[in-house]
C-alpha cells in the first residue's frame, strides 16, 4: 500500500463553534501573528477538537498589525490555526513553547512564514515547504498519466515517480522521528502512517483449500496493525483531525459490522488510554454513540455492553447523575430486547375479550408488529404483512398484531374490512405496558421469532423480513 500525502492543510474548510471545557496547565501564553496583506481588524485562534474546530481566543490587530493572543494559563497541546475574518487561515503546533511569533504573507501562507521563539514550528514549516514541493511533483506525473493513457510504458514510468515521491515522503518522516523523538509532530507522523502489508505466506494445512487466504490474511494483518505507532494515551492528538479520520475509518470500515467484533475492538481501544481522562471520555462517548444511533440490526448490544461496564460503574465522569440514570434505563429496556434473547411475554385481548398469551402463540416463526390503524407508513407495510402471512402461514408463520391504536369499534372495523385474519389484539388500559417493554417510540415495529420466542431479528421493514425469513427458511432446510 502506497503511503498517502497529507495536503499542506489537514481540512479544506473550517466551522466555527463556541469553545469548550478543555484542561488548563500552569504558566500562560503569548502567540504574536502577523499577517502581511490582510485588512482585517480582528482574529481568531481556533483549535481542532477531533472532527470539529472550536474557536479558542479572539483577538484585535493592534497598530503595528500584530494579533497578540494571550492567556494566564496554557492551552493544551495540539494543532492550533489562526483564522482571518475572511476563514483564510494556517496552521500551527501549539505544546510546550507557547510564547513566539508567526509572520507570514497572504500572498502564500506557508512559503513566506516566518517563525520565532518556536523551535517546533520551525520544523512544522519546514515540512509543510517539503510536502507542497512534493505535492507539485506529484499533480506534475498524474498529469503526464492522463495525456498518455494508451501508452502503457509511459504510465508505468509515471506511477513509479509517484511510488518514489511517496517513499520520499515516508522517509522524511520516518528520519525526522529517528532525530526528534520528543517532538509532537513525531507522534503526529507516527500516528497518520498507514499499515504497509506485506505478501502472504504460502498456505499450509487448511488454508490451502481456502479461495480467500490471501484476503483475509491482508484484511487481518491490516486491521492488526492499523494503530500500530498511534499512542491513545496522548490526548493531544484528539486536537488534530488525525484522531477523528483514523477511528471514523477503523470502527465503520476497516472491524466487521457485528456486535461481538465492535465490542471487542471498543474495549481494546478504551483499554489503549491507559488512564488518560480525556482520551477516554472520547472514546467511550463515541463508540456509545456511534452503537445506539446505528441503523445496523443487533448492534445495540453494543450500546448495551458499554453502558455496562464504563457508564453503570461510576467510570463516566463527565456526566451528571440524571443523564447516567437516562443512560442505565435505556440500557436495561434494550438487554431484554437483544438478539438471541427470549421475547417479554405479552397477554392482551382480542376483539372478542379473549385474552391471548404471545408465549402460548405455536408457530414455527411469530411476528410481533405493533401498528396503529392511522398511521400511514402502516396502511402501507401492513398489506404487504399480511401478503407474506398468507403466503408462509403454512409454512409456520403466525402474526401477533398489537394496535396501538385503543378505539376498538374503528380497529375492528379496519381490520374486517381489509381481511387481517391472523393473531388480532390490542391492550385498552394499557395494563401490560408495552411501549416502554417493547421500547416501542414510533409505528410499525416488527419483531421476528422463533418457536421459543427467541429473538431472530428486530425492527425491519416488511421487505427486510421477508428475505430474512427466506434465507433462514432455506438455511434450515440445509441443516
Amino acid at each position: 500500500m502506497n503511503i498517502k500525502i497529507y495536503k499542506t492543510f489537514f481540512i479544506l474548510s473550517i466551522l466555527f463553534f463556541t469553545a469548550i471545557n478543555v484542561f488548563s496547565q500552569e504558566k500562560g501564553y503569548e502567540i504574536k501573528v502577523k499577517i502581511k496583506g490582510s485588512h482585517d481588524s480582528i482574529m481568531f485562534l481556533v483549535n481542532y477538537y477531533t472532527d470539529k474546530q472550536y474557536i479558542k481566543d479572539t483577538t484585535d490587530i493592534n497598530n503595528k498589525g500584530f494579533a497578540v493572543f494571550q492567556g494566564k494559563q496554557k492551552l493544551p497541546g495540539g494543532i492550533y490555526l489562526a483564522v482571518m475574518q475572511n476563514r483564510k487561515y494556517f496552521e500551527f503546533i501549539l505544546d510546550k513553547e507557547q510564547n513566539f511569533i508567526l509572520e507570514t504573507d497572504t500572498a502564500d501562507f506557508v512559503k513566506n512564514m516566518k517563525v520565532k521563539n518556536s523551535p517546533e514550528n520551525t520544523l512544522f514549516y519546514k515540512y509543510l515547504n517539503f510536502i507542497v514541493v512534493k505535492q507539485n511533483e506529484i499533480q506534475k506525473w498524474n498529469n503526464i498519466k492522463q495525456s498518455i493513457k494508451d501508452n502503457q510504458d509511459s504510465t508505468e514510468l509515471a506511477q513509479e515517480k509517484i511510488k518514489t515521491i511517496n517513499e520520499e515522503v515516508k522517509k522524511y518522516k520516518m528520519d525526522f522521528v529517528d532525530e526528534h523523538p520528543e517532538k509532537f509532530m513525531s507522534k503526529i507522523f507516527l500516528a497518520s502512517q498507514e499499515p504497509e502489508v506485506p505478501e502472504a505466506p504460502p498456505a499450509t494445512g487448511n488454508d490451502k483449500k481456502d479461495s480467500n487466504y490471501v484476503k483475509k490474511f491482508e484484511y487481518q494483518y491490516y486491521k492488526d496493525h492499523f494503530w500500530d505507532g498511534f499512542d491513545f494515551s496522548d490526548d493531544r492528538l484528539l486536537r488534530t483531525p488525525i484522531f477523528s479520520n483514523k477511528l471514523k475509518r477503523y470502527w465503520g470500515e476497516v472491524v466487521l459490522q457485528q456486535p461481538d467484533s465492535l465490542i471487542k475492538e471498543a474495549d481494546w481501544m478504551i483499554e489503549q488510554t491507559k488512564g488518560n481522562k480525556e482520551t477516554f471520555k472520547y472514546l467511550v462517548w463515541y463508540t456509545t454513540y456511534k452503537a445506539e444511533t446505528s441503523h445496523i440490526m443487533g448492534l445495540d448490544k453494543v450500546f448495551v455492553h458499554l453502558a455496562e461496564k464504563y457508564y453503570m460503574t461510576n467510570q463516566a465522569y463527565w456526566l451528571n447523575e440524571k443523564v447516567l440514570e437516562n443512560i442505565t434505563k435505556r440500557a436495561m429496556t434494550l438487554k431484554r430486547l437483544l438478539i438471541g434473547e427470549k421475547a417479554p411475554n405479552l397477554l392482551m385481548t382480542d376483539s372478542t375479550g379473549k385474552f391471548v398469551s404471545l408465549h402460548n402463540v405455536k408457530a414455527k416463526y411469530t411476528v410481533l408488529y405493533f401498528w396503529d390503524t392511522e398511521c400511514g407508513h402502516c396502511k402501507k407495510e401492513t398489506p404487504k404483512l399480511y401478503e407474506l402471512y398468507k403466503t408462509n402461514k403454512a409454512k409456520g408463520l403466525e402474526v401477533y398484531a398489537i394496535s396501538t391504536d385503543r378505539k376498538l369499534k374503528k380497529w375492528t372495523k379496519y381490520v374486517n374490512d381489509n381481511g387481517f385474519d391472523w393473531i388480532n389484539v390490542y391492550d385498552e388500559k394499557n395494563w401490560t405496558n408495552y411501549h416502554k417493554i417493547y421500547d416501542i417510540i414510533a409505528t410499525p415495529v416488527v419483531y421476528l421469532l422463533d418457536e421459543n420466542k427467541i429473538i431472530l431479528a428486530k425492527k425491519l421493514s416488511v421487505d427486510q423480513l421477508k428475505s430474512f425469513i427466506e434465507r433462514d427458511m432455506k438455511k434450515n432446510e440445509k441443516e
